[in-house]
């Protein structure tokens, strides 16, 4: 008995011991999070939620719903201005929609990447995902080691090059469509452009025939799962801490894992191609290999960088073209006056051609005017972040250092004073002659740590617009909605669903 009433005391003594540590942390919390109130509250900024959480709930309410969270920045900025705060727990984000501050802060080395997102892309509920790859890496040196060795892949005369890759896959989605036409069904232009844009990648980066247009693979599922787990475990970071998310956490793991899995199976054909002295293509794959330093000697953090930027460029070499393309069809499709223009360009240029040449794209001005403007309202990627090292002075308010910069080019791209009837769709704001976006027009982001395959990217969607343009008349099914999914990236939310015929216009 004096056994047991010892136990119960120590028991007791221990609870209690525990509950003082608890109230002392919960205090030096509450503390805090009243001192970063305090030390930035002079910013204007929406009224929190609540005290701890700050405006994470609004957010959060946002994405239950299938809202676009960058709205109620945009809507935010019209309110408080072009420097507005937001709280997130104890960390403090400025939303920056000011020209001027936006050219000082991206356009320049001295501002690093902002560490909370680059660790919340490092891995995906405990599955690594981009690690240290060219997206991931805070740290600048090892970003710069990757950048400079990937720049070659991505260089004028290396594009010039891929035309003949662009044209055979935008082919196979031409003959996909003429099945379709010739059967008069109806099709999700997203689904199609899905998998043409990572049968390019595949090709072109990594040197693999996927055929996606004749056969089904897990990869477009995957990449989908990983980019929503990627918007979760970035925007609520008690996500998976709820039993309810587990089945779709495991989800997300695997997806992972199949495309880590499916990536070191592709560096180790290549890897032995190399080694066993074969030909190889001087593409992503073997710059990818030849970041990780020399092959005889890999660390293992040498082979899960390797890893990373295989999912970094696959994901981001397919995603982002295809929701550019599905939007662009989306418009043009509501736009008959703007899709003709655009059309007879292609007549003019191309004619009955089936291969587009590289010098061609050049000619293209109305459908690079097109694409651009496309991204002006639907950028795939809306936002980026910079952290804040030291005080700065934006619009005439002083910012502390230490917080995070957050910059939104989905709401600079849809504000009244820098876009006349910003909702409107008119490809002639980017006409050479117009005044060109001060700033405010950053699809790709910008500075040195912009995107690397925008000229990539947008060759692809011009060599598929053109083709598509030249061959096939496209209409809307009726009752679809215009709305914009919200994943990471911006997609079309009702899959962009058409009805295709064959032009009976051609020249």
């Amino acid at each position: 008995m004096a056994v047991f009433q010892l136990i119960l005391n120590w028991t007791s003594q221990a609870f209690m011991f525990l509950f003082f540590l608890t109230f002392i942390a919960f205090l030096g919390y509450y503390l805090y999070i009243k001192y970063i109130h305090m030390k930035y509250d002079h910013i204007p900024g929406p009224p929190r939620d609540s005290f701890f959480f700050g405006h994470t709930p609004t957010i959060l309410r946002m994405m239950k719903n299938g809202e676009v969270a960058h709205d109620k920045f945009l809507k935010w900025a019209e309110i408080y201005g072009p420097v507005l705060r937001l709280n997130f727990l104890h960390y403090v984000f400025i939303t920056v929609s000011c020209p001027e501050a936006t050219k000082e802060i991206l356009m320049s080395p001295k501002y690093p990447k902002e560490k909370l997102v680059s660790k919340r892309l490092f891995s995906l509920f405990g599955e690594r995902f981009l690690g240290n790859g060219l997206l991931g890496a805070h740290n600048r040196e090892k970003w710069y080691k990757q950048r400079r060795i990937m720049d070659p892949a991505f260089s004028s005369l290396y594009l010039r090059g891929l035309m003949g890759t662009f044209n055979e896959r935008a082919e196979n989605l031409m003959s996909k469509l003429a099945d379709i036409a010739n059967s008069k069904t109806e099709t999700s232009m997203l689904h199609l452009l899905n998998c043409v844009t990572l049968d390019v990648i595949a090709k072109v980066a990594f040197g693999v025939d996927l055929d996606l247009l004749k056969t089904s693979t897990p990869f477009p599922k995957a990449i989908e799962t990983c980019l929503k787990g990627m918007l979760y475990n970035i925007r609520d970071s008690f996500f998976q801490f709820n039993p309810k998310n587990r089945p779709f956490i495991k989800e997300v793991r695997e997806a992972c894992r199949l495309l880590r899995t499916t990536g070191a199976q592709w560096i180790h054909e290549r890897k032995t191609a190399m080694e066993n002295g074969d030909d190889v293509p001087k593409d992503i794959l073997t710059q990818i290999i030849k970041s990780a330093g020399q092959e005889n000697s890999m660390t293992k953090e040498d082979e899960e960088i390797m890893l990373d930027n295989f999912v970094t460029f696959f994901i981001a070499g397919q995603e982002t073209t295809a929701n550019q393309l599905a939007f662009c069809i989306m418009e043009l499709a509501r736009h008959p006056t703007i899709l003709e223009k655009a059309r007879q360009e292609v007549d003019d240029v191309i004619g009955m051609k089936r291969d587009i040449s590289y010098d061609d794209l050049g000619q293209l001005i109305y459908l690079s005017q097109v694409l651009k403007e496309t991204l002006r309202i639907y950028p795939t990627v809306p936002g980026v972040t910079r952290e804040l090292p030291e005080d700065m002075v934006i619009s005439g308010i002083h910012i502390p250092g230490g917080c995070v910069c957050a910059f939104s080019s989905y709401a600079t791209g849809r504000m009244e004073k820098f876009f006349k009837d910003p909702l409107t769709f008119d490809p002639d704001r980017f006409h050479p002659d117009a005044p060109k976006p001060y700033y405010c027009y950053y699809p790709f982001s910008l500075g040195p740590r912009s995107c690397l395959g925008q000229n990539f990217a947008q060759m692809e969607a011009k060599v598929v617009m053109a083709k598509l343009l030249q061959r096939f008349d496209f209409t809307l099914v009726p009752g679809q909605t215009f709305d914009i999914l919200d994943t990471g990236t911006l997609r079309p939310k009702s899959g962009v669903v058409c009805t295709v015929s064959h032009r009976n216009d051609k020249k």
